[in-house]
């Protein structure tokens, strides 16, 4: 178990540093901007729709030619989780710049600040609340959905699932249910536990935490 808890943890954390790489500075830069707004929801929704076990099936024999190996049984499952990833750490991260007050924006331009220092000293400050509440949900989904990647081969607590089924064991099933659970409600805690103490005490209002649950809800 804490071999397989290790994997599970490893891909998810490598998995989730992709999602953030591509999606985060994308969000941020629409957010901001106002450009390709409705080219990333269209996107973000087509994310959402597809469905991981078949990318892991389109992605599969690409991979496995490139690395018979890893192509098989790692890299499938990071491209589908990472896919499943992007979409809510897209759409928060836009929507918590967007929201931003433009009063707030307007005087830091007025003040002098370029537009990488309005971003960054501003409006990402602002957005930490709805930006983390989206990062909370991937990293949830992502630890909860790496289980099928052990369909393939892959590692992780999905294993214990496979290998249980495989030998018609309902104690090995029932346990790695009960385990991959476990590590999602953790998951799950510690991000809401990171979001509080990184958010400014002046932006924990009731109306920023309903927001922030609407727009992961969305």
């Amino acid at each position: 178990i804490p071999v397989r808890l290790l994997e599970h943890l490893g891909l998810s954390a490598l998995s989730l540093l992709l999602a953030l790489a591509i999606a985060l500075p994308v969000g941020l830069f629409i957010g901001h901007t106002r450009r390709g707004t409705a080219l990333a929801t269209n996107l973000a929704k087509i994310g959402r729709a597809v469905p991981s076990l078949a990318v892991i099936g389109i992605v599969l024999p690409v991979t496995a030619a490139i690395d018979p190996q890893l192509g098989f049984k790692v890299y499938p499952t990071l491209v589908a989780m990472v896919i499943l990833a992007i979409p809510p750490i897209l759409v928060n991260a836009e929507a918590g710049v967007i929201g931003v007050d433009a009063d707030l924006v307007e005087s830091a331009r007025a003040m002098g600040m370029r537009e990488g220092q309005v971003l960054l000293s501003v409006e990402i400050p602002v957005a930490v609340p709805i930006i983390l509440t989206g990062v909370r949900s991937a990293a949830t989904q992502i630890v909860a959905t790496m289980t099928l990647g052990a369909i393939f081969g892959s590692g992780g607590l999905g294993r214990v699932l496979v290998e249980g089924i495989a030998q018609n064991d309902d104690g090995k099933i029932f346990g790695g249910v009960v385990l991959v659970a476990s590590l999602a409600l953790v998951t799950e805690a510690l991000f809401a536990l990171l979001q509080r103490t990184t958010t400014s005490a002046g932006l924990r209002r009731p109306d920023t935490t309903r927001r922030s649950s609407a727009v992961a809800a969305t």
